[in-house]
């Protein structure tokens, strides 16, 4: 689904993302897990073609990412890092506007299931500039799976919900992945990761420092997945 080549990005001086390789394959629920600054939001922003490579190449869904950003897009789903939906638009014109791009039919019935699920129908006539955050982070949630999407890029999709809709989050892409989906996130939060992942990579510096399955490495020694990141990222240690 996913295939990255030494992928390269960088800002004049600042190298954001410095020849990334890594793989996801189709089913894999694919956590990027890193410090604030390390290149998380980059390595997603190129992969889902919105911010063009350096160096390197990338196919998403076999579709190559710099020839063709917008079949990525038309193809995924995608959550940002930043929750902005268009604040003149309330909640449930913004899901019809999202819907119509798409070209979906049943948009009534797709747009009750996340009002229901993410349970938000009280804020579907409310502009989304007046929103709270965790309202907002609930609507980018639901735009990026109202088409339901193969493949989803999510950024840090549960840093502004509470515990009970992060149980009710992770508990969707559990399921989503289960049923034949993909899923590629990145998070700080590494309790979330161990959760819920199948693999993760670590990232530092914009440098991939490993990739590889969550239970071989809390496996070894009865370590967590927080300490092995740590050693990783402070100590320096080999993989």
């Amino acid at each position: 689904m996913i295939e990255a080549e030494n992928l390269t990005k960088d800002y004049g001086n600042v190298v954001a993302v410095n020849s990334v390789s890594l793989s996801v394959e189709e089913g894999e629920l694919f956590g990027l897990l890193g410090p604030n600054g390390s290149g998380k939001t980059t390595m997603i922003r190129m992969l889902t073609g919105q911010v063009r490579p350096t160096s390197g190449s990338a196919r998403v869904m076999g579709i190559d990412v710099t020839k063709d950003p917008i079949g990525v897009r038309r193809l995924v789903g995608i959550i940002p890092e930043q929750e902005t939906p268009p604040s003149f638009l309330t909640a449930e014109e913004y899901l019809h506007f999202v819907a119509r791009i798409r070209n979906l039919d049943s948009i009534e019935e797709r747009c009750d299931h996340w009002f229901d699920l993410l349970e938000f129908g009280d804020k579907r006539d409310v502009l989304c500039k007046d929103l709270s955050r965790g309202t907002r982070q609930k609507l980018m949630f639901a735009q990026a799976f109202l088409h339901e999407p193969p493949l989803a890029l999510i950024d840090e999709p549960l840093i502004n919900l509470d515990p009970i809709m992060q149980r009710t989050v992770k508990d969707f892409l559990q399921r989503y992945v289960r049923n034949g989906g993909t899923i590629f996130f990145s998070t700080h939060i590494l309790e979330i990761a161990e959760e819920i992942c199948d693999r993760v990579g670590i990232i530092h510096n914009g440098r991939l420092l490993h990739t590889g399955r969550v239970d071989e490495i809390t496996a070894s020694g009865g370590r967590s997945l927080e300490d092995f990141f740590l050693e990783l990222v402070l100590g320096g240690a080999g993989a």
